[in-house]
């Protein structure tokens, strides 16, 4: 039974690469997670190594707020001087210098414009001389309060040269520098990782970069011969004291890594979650795959059951040929991932700026993954037909039609049962879940749903297709095409069941995501008496900010009733990590933006008081008149009392502190600006006197009300965008399916299609016959996801209105694009099982058995 079912399998070689494709790509995609992450992983391992490479121990000191990767910069804590001195009298010591390192140097190019960055810091640090890692390509270090040098890449970036002039944005408004010197570092580098650092002198970097003289945020020691770092580490921790981390050289590697780690991981597993997508999309096409291999077999099937195989021997002879399809898949898509992986750590690295990339390695869960996860979909896939294969009759070796069809009533049923399960869960998920629980109950209503809907899909199937194949039905090809696609509702139902689930997942998305956009357009408009804001691009890890004094300047300007600024911080607030701002007025702000106050008063706030949304006093269990604790990215914790509280969404803030709370703050400048016109005054006169204001200022702009809001509801344009290319994969899947489905379906009709031949239909006709099936199955499978992703984005909707999502958008521009791509769709998809049909030998063909 073995040697039959191999000799079988290659003996249909196209059968065997049709039913693997889908196994490739899916295993690709995991593998290729895992490959692009290891490298990513072990390229910052060896970055932090270089970076350390000079140093035996470091003294840290703890940050204030503890920021994870993906959530923001973290505010570096800072050392005093006489902590340094302390370091230098400890025995072993050779040398021990004082380092200031801080995120938010950005550097004004020649274009007026601050240089990009991509998520990688921005540093202003103190010159500390060369060493074996920093070396000097031009010019000196900076000696005087007006001097910098720059790392080669900014340099290049910004065109800037020694003795040039150059514009920095720090914690203070824009500075101007003299140009001094660039630096480059071993092994030829421009920067390390593409990181952009600008060495100021050592007060000006502790002024500009930490908020104050006198301090540094590390200390990196060298020991003296004989002394190793382990015993140095043991005697400078003795020293400092527990509120210092004192680390090896290759313990501060390892922690600097280790930050990443969790950024990576959770890139990772975005990654791993869309690749599951496609292998859940994949299990839909090799099901169909094997349901029509099965169809195809079914005498050769007959036959064994009447020479003797029994049941467990048929099971066994399908599911053998999906271990070797599923095997030989995982292979191919592992090699592949590989080569994908290389390729997106090498894209990384050029966005990035110059990332030196660690060898490309395959880690053992690549491995793993691509073997389990292939050959397990493969299996899982291949059980239903399997069981099926084990059904067949002896009998039916002798009969020319084996597998008529069989009533749609048990599956309709199961499938009704499996659909209301997912509803359920997804209910629960959105209403009652809380916590970690939410998103795991709400992914699990989705896929069982979706699970649900795919096999009622065939009840659907026949009068749907019937009616969608009539737009074609006015030539025989089409008549025949229309046919041909209702004339197996299963094997219908399940290809544009594959289509359906990426389709479905992108419309939800869109769906929820505009209604989102729109909801809080409505409420802003509602909502924002200022005219005129100003603000920058807050996708950046560092929020652009800029001259507190503008606002005073704005207020002064003819026709301006009011001016006020919100800065922002990451905090502890009791405890728990909130985002918070302070405001350079409360009342002014209250004026201007339209609070509306729930409890006590919108007054100018003092210094130990605090305001913080309705909503959000509910949630945290405070009301007017307690105190809560704060402690921001500097300073000590401070104690604020309650005075107010506000209508949720009536100011652009959870938590508003007293202006002078932003001294403490990670950048004390705004990033936001409020102006309200006196009435009548037209916004066209005082927009370019405020525009004039910001010339110091190019990481922000001034815009009228309608603007800003549109800037601040562009990012879910760019999450629907993300979404759409990572699921492509999913979709592709889906568009091979029909592929495959068409090609297979072909071969099992290839008597048939001699026989139309035989009496007359051209080659031309039995194309556009061929084109006909594939275009109805992909507008079907469109058409089924464009409903049931609309229908999940209103459930999602209605869901989410007690948290302000009010108003329901349907996106009829892009589901009609998707109606009209799946058309497309399959055309494309007929191209090949068309031409392939057409070139039959009519003979043959009649006589294929």
């Amino acid at each position: 039974m073995l040697r039959s079912t191999l000799k079988s399998l290659l003996a249909r070689k196209l059968r065997l690469v049709l039913s693997g494709i889908a196994v490739v790509l899916g295993v690709m995609s995991v593998s290729g997670s895992f490959v692009l992450t290891d490298t990513l992983s072990r390229s910052f391992d060896a970055l932090f190594s270089d970076v350390y490479s000079t140093t035996d121990v470091g003294v840290l000191a703890k940050p204030k707020v503890s920021v994870a990767t993906v959530d923001g910069v973290e505010v570096p804590g800072t050392i005093p001087a006489a902590i340094l001195d302390k370091v230098r009298s400890v025995p072993g010591v050779a040398t021990a210098t004082g380092r200031v390192a801080g995120d938010g140097a950005r550097v004004i190019g020649a274009d007026g414009k601050v240089l990009a960055s991509v998520g990688t810091p921005r540093l202003g640090i103190n010159w500390v001389g060369e060493d074996d890692l920093v070396k000097l390509t031009a010019g000196r270090g900076p000696n005087a309060d007006g001097e910098v040098a720059v790392n080669a890449a900014v340099a290049k970036a910004a065109k800037l040269n020694v003795g040039d002039q150059v514009g920095v944005l720090t914690l203070s408004p824009k500075q101007q520098f003299t140009v001094v010197g660039v630096f480059g570092y071993s092994g030829d580098r421009d920067s390390l990782g593409g990181v952009q650092e600008v060495a100021f002198t050592e007060p000006v970097a502790q002024k500009l970069m930490l908020g104050q003289s006198g301090l540094y945020s590390e200390i990196r020691v060298a020991a003296a011969d004989g002394t190793t770092p382990a015993q140095l580490r043991d005697g400078v921790a003795a020293a400092v004291g527990a509120d210092y981390s004192v680390l090896t050289g290759d313990q501060l590697s390892e922690e600097a890594a280790g930050d990443l780690q969790t950024g990576l991981a959770f890139f990772n597993s975005i990654l791993l979650g869309f690749a599951a997508v496609a292998l859940f999309v994949g299990i839909f096409l090799i099901l169909n795959t094997f349901s029509i291999i099965v169809a195809q077999r079914t005498r050769e099937l007959a036959l064994m059951r009447a020479l003797g195989a029994n049941r467990r021997q048929l099971i066994g002879s399908v599911l053998i040929e999906a271990l070797v399809i599923g095997f030989v898949a995982a292979v191919v898509g592992l090699i592949l991932g590989v080569g994908v992986g290389a390729a997106l750590a090498s894209a990384f690295s050029a966005f990035s700026g110059g990332l030196e990339l660690a060898g490309v390695g395959v880690p053992p869960s690549a491995v793993i993954s691509a073997l389990v996860v292939g050959v397990l979909v493969t299996m899982i896939a291949a059980v239903l037909p399997a069981l099926r294969a084990s059904r067949i009759p002896p009998v039916a070796a002798m009969q020319d039609v084996a597998n008529p069809d069989r009533p749609l009533t048990r599956i309709t049923i199961a499938g009704g049962v499996v659909t209301a399960l997912g509803v359920i869960l997804l209910g629960m998920g959105l209403v009652a879940a809380t916590g970690d629980s939410v998103l795991p109950t709400i992914m699990g209503g989705v896929l069982v749903t979706f699970i649900g809907i795919a096999m009622l899909t065939p009840l659907i199937s026949k009068p749907v297709v019937s009616v969608l194949g009539r737009i074609f039905a006015w030539s025989l090809p089409g008549r025949l095409g229309r046919l041909n696609a209702g004339r197996n509702p299963r094997r219908t139902a399940i290809t544009a069941a594959a289509l359906m689930v990426g389709i479905a997942l992108v419309t939800g998305v869109t769906v929820t995501i505009e209604s989102t956009k729109s909801s809080l357009a409505g409420k802003a408009e509602d909502t924002v008496r200022a005219q005129l804001v100003i603000s920058g691009d807050q996708n950046p890890s560092w929020p652009p900010s800029f001259d507190a004094s503008v606002l005073d300047r704005a207020a002064a300007l003819p026709g301006v009733r009011g001016a006020a600024g919100l800065s922002y911080d990451l905090a502890e607030v009791n405890g728990e990590r909130r985002p918070v701002n302070a405001a350079t007025d409360l009342a002014r702000l209250a004026d201007v933006y339209g609070a509306v106050p729930a409890a006590g008063t919108l007054t100018t706030l003092g210094a130990d008081q605090a305001v913080m949304s309705a909503q959000e006093a509910a949630d945290r269990g405070v009301s007017v008149g307690q105190t809560v604790s704060v402690q921001l990215s500097r300073g000590p914790v401070h104690q604020y009392t309650l005075v107010g509280t506000y209508e949720e969404d009536t100011l652009p803030a959870a938590y508003v502190l007293p202006a002078a709370a932003s001294a403490d703050f990670g950048n004390p400048q705004p990033i936001y600006g409020f102006i309200r016109l006196t009435d009548g005054v037209p916004v066209a006169q005082v927009l370019p006197q405020v525009q004039a204001l910001l010339a110091d200022s190019p990481e922000v702009s001034a815009a009228d009300r309608s603007v800003f809001i549109e800037q601040q509801t562009s990012g879910f344009d760019q999450i629907i965008m993300m979404i759409q290319l990572l699921l492509a994969l999913a979709i592709l899947i889906a568009v091979l399916g029909v592929v495959n489905t068409l090609a297979l379906s072909m071969l099992e009709r290839t008597r048939e299609l001699g026989l139309l031949r035989a009496v007359g239909l051209s080659r031309a006709q039995t194309m556009r016959m061929v084109t006909v099936e594939a275009v109805v199955i992909s507008v079907f499978g469109a058409l089924l996801g464009v409903v049931v992703g609309a229908l999940l984005g209103t459930a999602v909707v209605q869901a989410l209105d007690g948290e302000g999502i009010t108003e329901l958008v349907l996106p009829w521009g892009q589901m009609i694009t998707y109606l009209l791509v799946a058309g497309l769709v399959g055309v494309v998809a007929a191209v090949l099982p068309a031409i392939r049909t057409a070139r039959l030998n009519v003979l043959g063909a009649i006589s294929h058995d």
